[in-house]
């Protein structure tokens, strides 16, 4: 019965070691999902207002921006998937690379040549492990993006949608990334980049006060050239924003259950460890009495 006492003990000293770790890293999501999420949720009016910018632009240009335009000289499809540097996260980056597999499984279906692009450890790992060829990774920075991950991201995306189809040129850039909505709820999007498509304001949704007039320096198209890079990035940096506040705010939910799971286990072992003692006790009055009844008899 003693051998059974250590054997919780070590248990339970073991299951302490990996509560205390757990809790750290919750409380380090914790401190660092605040500042992400106001981040992702800061970044959605800058790219709302780029997007008015744009659709007043091409009310005036002529909409014939090779980012504007549908490819049909290449089959080949840009994929890029968010998933995260580390794990201890849930199924955050399960779920990204679960819908990767969806999108490019479709893609495949539908005559198209799915061109992966990584960013996050996890995901490098996942499709290395399956021998799946990878066309560029970014990795390092998946719980705190910077601004220059985006700028890179996107002139990548943008110098591969423009090269032409001998030079390994794409038609389409499609994004898999964790949409935050709230701290117990992010959901996984599959979004197209490019061809960029410019949405106008329906019937209705004016405002009351009248359009201003605009007047473009050189022209209207020379504006929106300058403008489309700029609404990409925005676009991509807000990916990269909600992909971030999502894996922190998972993480912080998979570490606070892990904590709960290792007291409970911490709890069992000691009702365990306690009954052996309990027994062995037992045993050892046991074999007490049996020998002071066998003196006593002889």
């Amino acid at each position: 019965m003693s051998g059974q006492q250590r054997v919780y003990k070590q248990r339970i000293r073991s299951t302490e070691t990996l509560k205390k770790v757990f809790r750290a890293m919750e409380l380090i999501a914790a401190s660092r999902i605040g500042k992400a999420r106001q981040k992702a949720l800061q970044g959605t009016p800058f790219t709302s207002a780029v997007s008015r910018a744009v659709s007043a632009v091409a009310s005036h240009a002529q909409l014939d921006h090779p980012m504007l335009q549908e490819r049909t000289d290449t089959n080949r499809v840009a994929v890029f998937v968010l998933t995260s540097d580390r794990g201890m996260a849930g199924a955050f980056a399960a779920s990204v690379l679960r819908e990767a597999e969806r999108t490019i499984a479709d893609l495949q279906a539908a005559g198209k040549e799915p061109v992966l692009f990584v960013l996050g450890r996890r995901g490098i790992s996942y499709f290395r492990f399956r021998r799946r060829e990878v066309e560029r990774t970014w990795e390092g920075h998946s719980d705190s993006p910077r601004p220059v991950t985006a700028g890179e991201i996107t002139e990548e995306i943008i110098r591969r949608f423009l090269a032409p189809a001998e030079e390994g040129g794409i038609g389409e850039v499609y994004t898999i990334a964790t949409r935050f909505i709230s701290m117990v709820k992010q959901s996984v999007e599959v979004r197209r980049m490019l061809p960029i498509e410019v949405v106008e304001a329906e019937d209705g949704e004016e405002s009351a006060e009248a359009l201003p007039l605009y007047e473009f320096e050189p022209n209207a198209d020379e504006v929106l050239g300058g403008l489309l890079p700029l609404y990409l990035r925005a676009r991509m940096q807000s990916v990269l924003l909600h992909s971030a506040a999502s894996e922190l705010a998972a993480r912080q939910r998979a570490m606070h259950t892990a904590t709960e799971n290792a007291q409970d286990l911490i709890t069992d072992y000691t009702r365990l460890a306690n009954a052996a003692r309990q027994a062995e006790i037992t045993q050892e009055i046991t074999e007490i009495v049996s020998g002071s009844d066998a003196l006593a008899s002889s």
